[in-house]
């Protein structure tokens, strides 16, 4: 069988690089990706083999929209004369519509219901796939035909974490450092979804430097000269992509802007704060009423460092964990049989 894969995001790799080396020991799998955040790093990284077409069109709506059919038509392009027989994506919005043109089933998975993007992506699906926490209102919104969805167990992040969580769960929970170190992961400022305020977290970063290790893992190439300032020197600025499990092993507390390296740390078991400000996913409801992390969007620097006193102990999500499990081999299957599935 031939797959396409496309990538739209860098956090998409971890969720699909295991089940890209399980489909190529049986099929021949054609991944696409664009040239956002770490999405190339991170595939050159791991040595998977891909091919960059187009681009991101940056945050405005107006740009957006005049890049959609651009992007969709250079896709068509690359894979027309490429016998592919089902897509399958994680919140990439170009590729159910280029799969809808190209005459073949897509298998479409997405926990956002803010992005504006799955409209189109829904309606040209074949199949939908999303987290069980989602609510059905969220999905009816966007015009989601709700014959085509199938919820998957537990939540998007479990789908990957449950392949790796064993190997670093221990020396998350187990080694504590005397210098106590602070990831940051700042807001997503490009994203089409993102309506809430830019480099709001400058002052609590400032602050932090005089009282714990603050690391900062910037989304783009502007946020990494954004804080190279003079004001951020005691901070470390990765410029190279970080695994996971280095940053689980390293970190004491994780305080996150955005969405999935804030869930991933918190099912993890990393003592984490989610300082997101805009509308939450119906996903991060559920985490936070779960207590895997804590929602703080008026973050300050004093409760900051009584959290990080507070939680000197963190336990992995485990049954989100074996979700996770469950849910890979649901989506493998969906893939291996998306033929049949078709003819049904």
């Amino acid at each position: 069988m031939n797959i396409w894969l496309d990538i739209s995001n860098s956090p998409h790799i971890n969720m699909f690089r295991g089940l890209i080396q399980d489909l190529r020991k049986n099929h021949n799998v054609t991944i696409t990706c664009r040239p956002l955040a770490n999405t190339q790093q991170l595939l050159e990284k791991y040595k998977i083999e891909h091919t960059v077409i187009g681009g991101h069109y940056g945050r405005s709506i107006t740009k957006k929209a005049l890049g959609y059919p651009i992007q969709v038509s250079k896709l068509v392009k690359f894979l027309k004369h490429r016998k592919i027989d089902v897509s399958i994506s994680q919140s990439s919005f170009h590729a159910p519509v280029a799969a809808r043109l190209l005459g073949i089933d897509s298998i479409y998975l997405n926990d956002n219901e803010h992005a504006a993007g799955n409209i189109l992506a829904f309606a040209c699906a074949t199949t939908i796939m999303v987290p069980e926490f989602m609510r059905p209102e969220s999905l009816a919104r966007q015009g989601a035909n709700m014959s085509k969805v199938i919820r998957y167990p537990g939540v998007k992040e479990g789908i990957y974490l449950w392949n790796v969580a064993e190997d670093f769960l221990s020396p998350v929970t187990e080694v504590r450092r005397s210098a106590r170190k602070v990831f940051i992961r700042p807001e997503p400022s490009t994203a089409q979804y993102y309506r809430g305020p830019t480099n709001f977290l400058d002052t609590v970063i400032e602050e932090l430097q005089a009282h714990v290790e603050v690391t900062i893992i910037p989304r783009s190439k502007e946020q990494l000269a954004y804080y190279r300032q003079s004001h951020f020197r005691r901070c470390t600025i990765l410029q190279d992509v970080m695994d996971i499990a280095d940053v689980a092993r390293e970190c004491d507390l994780f305080i996150g802007a955005g969405g999935t390296m804030t869930r991933e740390m918190g099912i993890l078991g990393v003592p984490t704060i989610s300082v997101y400000r805009d509308d939450l996913l119906d996903v991060d409801r559920h985490l936070i009423a779960q207590g895997a992390f804590a929602h703080m969007p008026s973050i300050t620097t004093e409760s900051v460092l009584e959290y990080l006193a507070e939680r000197q102990e963190s336990k992995a999500c485990r049954p989100l964990l074996e979700k996770g499990r469950q849910a890979y081999e649901l989506i493998k299957r969906r893939v291996e049989n998306a033929n049949a599935n078709a003819n049904q």
